[in-house]
């Protein structure tokens, strides 16, 4: 197994985890409704968990730093999440519409990843993949109730939150340089195989939802290669505050 090419992708997989939970949890008491704050409260703290099982491989079998240590001291052009996670949450049509497309893409990831041949990326994918169902099943109803359930202005709400999103949606598949290598040790099937089993997933999603998937837009990549939007830095210093003040503290 090439260890650089499994390091990268767990790296941008837990990357990802834990900013998107960050993002999520700033709905808590903000929500529309008290149920939203409680599913999007309880959504980000999956992601954080995801997150820190991510960074524990990474310490444990690459000699990468603590969980911690990962999570709140990398400087920003270190974090090797995609632009898409980054964005602010906008308004909740915007936030609802990321949250199916992102929880659409880590599906189809955790899927391929429970035949993963680096086996303890593959146990955390079972569990992974069990919770991401209830994600995905959250998001899918509200974007199918809102698109072809809902009145004329929450379908053109919904309408233009995907079409905001989908640039970046699609950066989230940006080519790795060790794609190859994980696809032939069988550690994952790659960033375009993913790409397409996610727009498969997606546009059966669309159609049932009556909203029409953009055909001309340009993917939005550099998050992956440490070049990111002026977004992150910004939730990197609020999220890491705390821990910055005494990283040594035990609470």
């Amino acid at each position: 197994m090439n260890a650089s090419a499994c390091r990268d992708l767990i790296f941008r997989l837990s990357d990802d985890e834990l900013i998107i939970a960050h993002r999520h949890s700033e709905w808590t008491g903000l929500g529309p409704l008290l149920e939203e704050d409680i599913a999007f409260s309880s959504i980000a703290q999956d992601k954080l968990g995801h997150a820190q099982a991510l960074y524990t491989i990474l310490h444990e079998h690459f000699g990468e730093a603590d969980p911690d240590t990962l999570a709140f001291m990398r400087a920003e052009p270190y974090m090797k999440c995609c632009h898409f996670v980054e964005l602010p949450n906008g308004e909740y049509d915007f936030s609802l519409m990321r949250h199916f497309l992102f929880d659409a893409a880590e599906y189809v990831r955790w899927t391929a990843l429970t035949q993963s041949s680096f086996e303890p990326l593959a146990k955390l994918a079972m569990k992974i993949r069990g919770e991401l169902k209830y994600h995905l099943y959250h998001a899918q109803t509200w974007v199918k109730q809102l698109g072809a359930q809902g009145s004329e202005e929450s379908h053109a709400r919904m309408q233009t939150a995907l079409r905001e999103a989908w640039p970046y949606a699609l950066g989230m598949f940006e080519a790795s340089d060790h794609d190859a290598a994980l696809v032939s040790d069988g550690v994952f099937i790659g960033e375009e195989q993913a790409h397409n089993d996610w727009l498969a997933f997606v546009r059966n999603t669309m159609d049932q939802a009556t909203l029409i998937l953009p055909e001309d837009a340009e993917p939005v990549y550099g998050g992956r290669k440490g070049y990111h939007t002026d977004h992150l830095q910004p939730l990197l210093t609020e999220m890491t505050e705390v821990y910055r003040i005494d990283p040594s503290a035990e609470w």
